[in-house]
């Protein structure tokens, strides 16, 4: 039954891909049933400061599962690098959850989430949560993970859910558990930005096999109807494959929130585009030094169109993000770093990159 009904989501997905608009019918009415207004995200988005941080995983973390499974939790360490992310005037960052700690230990999850929302409201934080990942690694597993593989990028980063549970319909009933229970208990918390609820549906080849997940996790979520707004990002705008994605989650989200990692002219392109939809915008990933997408660049741009703006990388460490994608085992340093700002013992990579964003957030 529940196959059947997948393929009947689709079906009508793909009617909706053929119009200019998604028009709600069936399972999409309950989703743009509760969806918030124009208006509402607006209003929201009016309260705040200009929203400028940071991806966030702490340096002595590999992925999603080092940083919550409790024998590797560390708010010490979350606590000082929390602090040079405030340091930099930074007062959101995204945050990656995994659906394996909370299967593990979903009391235990819920309350180390609690520890670590206080300590970013100790630093003037808000937290954006994301909760499914397509990216990296599809074999999650609990417990200790790998150590990384010298200079190769995120190297222990892992999908979730993993690639073996992603059309399991019966995991599919733990999935939707997890992302109730998670919203249910943090849908009224003010210390929470928001909830991306799927970072880049269709990477590591799974392109539109996870559509039916994608439309899932926001039915779900608007069931629950947190008080925070929830979105998904566009990561490859004007890809073929991914149209249909795109075009869902521009329509169904709270807020407009995308990735780009090119030049200033293209990040301006891609401003203008999604200020269209005449909501909230939001970068939540950017800032690749060889590739144009520079603080100096980019802030500017982001900061003039009033868009939140979230980097890729803050402390270099476990996930080897300072090298570029693809990068072969056993490479020496960069020059640039391709992300991060910190080296491993907290002093900056470059001084007056730092500067330069204490000063356009007026730190």
């Amino acid at each position: 039954m529940k196959k059947i009904l997948i393929l009947s989501i689709s079906f009508v997905l793909f009617l909706a891909s053929c119009l200019s608009e998604f028009e709600p019918v069936g399972e999409f009415q309950v989703i743009a049933d509760n969806q918030w207004s124009t208006e509402q995200a607006n209003e929201w988005y009016s309260k705040k400061a200009w929203p400028v941080g940071c991806n966030y995983i702490p340096s002595n973390a590999i992925n999603q599962l080092e940083m919550w499974q409790a024998e590797t939790f560390d708010l010490a360490i979350n606590d000082k690098e929390l602090a040079l992310a405030a340091s930099l005037g930074f007062n959101v960052i995204r945050v990656y959850l995994h659906d394996i700690a909370w299967v593990t230990d979903a009391e235990g999850l819920k309350t180390r989430m609690d520890q670590f929302l206080a300590l970013a409201q100790k630093h003037g934080i808000e937290v954006l949560f994301v909760i499914f990942d397509d990216c990296w690694n599809d074999d999650p597993e609990a417990g200790v993970q790998p150590e990384p593989i010298p200079s190769v990028h995120n190297s222990g980063w892992v999908q979730s859910p993993g690639k073996g549970m992603r059309k399991d319909m019966e995991y599919r009933k733990t999935l939707e558990s997890y992302v109730k229970d998670i919203l249910t208990a943090f849908k009224d918390d003010s210390r929470i930005f928001g909830w991306d609820l799927y970072n880049e549906p269709g990477n590591s080849g799974h392109t539109t096999e996870s559509f039916s997940l994608l439309i899932d996790v926001f039915k779900w979520a608007r069931e629950v109807r947190p008080s925070q707004p929830v979105t998904s990002g566009v990561w490859v705008r004007n890809s073929g494959w991914s149209k249909q994605m795109d075009d869902f989650v521009l329509n169904y989200s709270d807020v407009v929130s995308y990735h780009n990692y090119s030049d200033a002219k293209s990040m301006e392109e891609d401003v203008i585009f999604y200020k269209k939809y005449n909501r909230p915008v939001i970068c939540t990933e950017y800032m690749a030094r060889n590739t144009g997408s520079t603080f100096q660049n980019i802030l500017p741009i982001l900061k003039k169109y009033n868009v939140a703006a979230i980097n890729w990388g803050l402390v270099d460490g476990k996930t080897n993000t300072k090298f570029a994608w693809g990068t072969p085992k056993n490479a020496k340093e960069p020059n640039p770093w391709f992300h991060d700002i910190f080296r491993a013992d907290y002093t900056p990579y470059i001084q007056a990159e730092v500067d330069f964003i204490r000063n356009i957030t007026n730190r």
